[in-house]
């Protein structure tokens, strides 16, 4: 009866050993899930919790967007941001080339174009758009640029473009400088085309893709990469564990996922359009293309009895700020000249600057390092135009970091250990007064559904906040997304409208936020230089005279 009795214990003591394990190793399942968004394709559901909400699941694809457990305020916001990006479409579908918008037939009239303006005015112009036949447009939707300028003086400013949706619009410049001004306007593309490209945002999220290789020994494999890819074979999970955002490679044949040792651009899909939707874009046709005034062109501003240019209080058509004799004047604070490499270095002085982002942010670190010779560049091996970068000033203590964003970017090839996400870069900054860090993205998630954008901004917006909670003091500077040089087939991949709608987002999302925001975009659009996705030195040193006067207002 003993032996019986003692093998009872034991029985009851082996149970109780198991039922342990298994409870810690759900525990750990749970913490483990907590930590990822997204972690097989497949699993549609992380928790009960009614205040997290699942978005839809597709079978057919691993598509990061559609993996997204939002929190009842991050699904409201994001209702809300897609409410704000919604874009007039045609009334009646797929419409004929000839019934698309022709700039050639559209024109403008300025508004009381004898009046007397003086400085501060507001001037209106109303837009009449036109079809390929001459018949005036009954529905809106087209996508216009438009700006005052006044060459001799080296001075532009961007207006305000309101769509009636009927074929008229109506734009708003504020008058910000005495002379000659004429007004520009350019139709980006026609709501046809517009209409083409919410299609491909939505249907092709993947007509940018990637790859990485894979080697382990002599065996070496390359794969493609996306945010979505469909399941048509086994694939490698790279979600980030702590931000959750999703990467996925196809698994090679022969190695382990572990083996991977790049990621690089693997080119552009082609045969996007249909021969007929290959005509709503053409160059000289309808991207980009002038719209003529049907009268003058010009105003004439009087001035105050002022001496200096200044900014105008203005009221919702004011933009952020404008350029004169080739300097930016902002609307929301001084922009101080830093005409001198020591001035720059009395700025910086004691100070560490990170740099996170894509190759339009990399334009400041080349900047600061050609015009100040003081910062001598610290060779880490890594590729031109890749990084990361590092430049020091030992003698003034300053040391200015680049390191371009994670996945999804097209850079040449970067090394695996290199793919760092931005928010997890910002969790590793102590912070502090003499702490700075400025950073864009925009271009690389051009081709995706504004789902993957916001979601990335979600993560840099949360580590952000921890910076400033744990560091106050210290310097956060956003830039904006710019204009660039558009022709049918970058327009597939990276027209100004996906930018405008990107530029939105980030906008929407930092309103709140205790950062400081370089508007590229505008000035950019108000230069006299052509539209270059990398703008020109004089407007990227305009660049860095805001956000060095945002770091050193004083």
């Amino acid at each position: 009866m003993w032996c019986t009795f003692y093998r009872f214990k034991l029985c009851f003591a082996l149970l109780f050993l198991i039922a342990v394990l298994v409870l810690v190793s759900n525990i750990h399942l749970v913490e483990h899930l907590s930590r990822r968004t997204s972690l097989e394709p497949g699993w549609t559901e992380l928790s009960r919790d009614t205040t997290h909400l699942r978005l839809p699941v597709s079978r057919k694809s691993n598509c990061d967007y559609q993996h997204q457990t939002l929190s009842k305020p991050e699904y409201e916001e994001q209702k809300r941001l897609l409410k704000a990006l919604e874009w007039p479409e045609p009334p009646h579908g797929k419409v004929l080339f000839l019934k698309s918008t022709d700039a050639a037939h559209s024109h403008f009239v300025i508004l009381q174009s004898q009046s007397q303006f003086k400085l501060g005015d507001i001037v209106e112009v109303l837009v009449r758009m036109h079809d390929f036949e001459g018949n005036p447009k009954q529905y809106g939707g087209d996508y216009l640029q438009a700006k005052i300028h006044s060459p001799i003086l080296k001075a532009g400013a961007v207006g305000k473009v309101i769509d009636h949706q009927n074929g008229f619009y109506s734009i708003y410049f504020t008058l910000l400088w005495p002379g000659r001004v004429t007004v520009s306007v350019t139709l980006v593309h026609s709501s046809e085309a517009i209409q083409i490209l919410q299609r491909l945002r939505q249907e092709k999220p993947d007509r940018v893709y990637f790859k990485s290789l894979f080697r382990s020994g002599g065996t070496t494999e390359t794969k493609m990469c996306n945010v979505c890819l469909p399941r048509t074979m086994p694939v490698c999970n790279y979600t980030d564990l702590k931000t959750g955002e999703p990467w996925f490679c196809y698994k090679p044949d022969k190695l382990s996922c572990s083996s991977r040792v790049n990621h690089a651009k693997g080119g552009y899909l082609k045969n996007l359009l249909t021969s007929e939707e290959s005509m709503f874009f053409q160059s000289g046709i309808n991207i980009k293309v002038p719209v003529v005034a049907s009268g003058p062109d010009t105003v004439t501003v009087h001035p105050w009895k002022i001496k200096d240019i200044n900014f105008l209080p203005g009221s919702k058509f004011t933009p952020s700020g404008y350029y004169y004799r080739d300097q930016w004047v902002s609307g929301r604070s001084i922009v101080w000249q830093f005409e001198k490499p020591s001035d720059i270095t009395e700025c910086l002085q004691g100070k560490v600057v990170h740099l996170f982002g894509d190759s339009t942010i990399r334009q400041w670190f080349e900047y600061l390092t050609d015009f100040v010779p003081e910062l001598k560049p610290f060779d880490l091996g890594s590729p031109k135009n890749v990084g990361p970068f590092l430049s020091i000033d030992i003698d003034n203590n300053i040391m200015v970091k680049f390191r371009c964003h994670g996945p999804p970017i097209r850079f040449s090839t970067v090394s695996s250990n290199e793919l760092r996400y931005i928010a997890n870069e910002l969790d590793g900054i102590v912070g502090g007064q003499n702490t700075v860090v400025a950073m864009t993205i925009w271009s690389h998630f051009s081709t995706f559904p504004v789902e993957v954008y916001a979601r990335r901004l979600r993560n840099i917006r949360a580590a952000v906040l921890r910076l400033l909670e744990r560091s106050p003091n210290t310097a956060i500077i956003i830039r904006s997304a710019n204009v660039q040089e558009l022709g049918p087939e970058v327009s597939l991949f990276n027209s100004d409208w996906f930018s405008l709608q990107l530029d939105i987002v980030m906008r929407a999302m930092f309103a709140d936020i205790k950062v400081h925001i370089v508007d590229a975009w505008e000035m950019s659009l108000a230069h006299y230089l052509p539209h270059a996705l990398h703008p020109g030195r004089i407007i990227i040193k305009n660049q860095i005279d805001e956000f060095l006067s945002f770091v050193c207002p004083n």
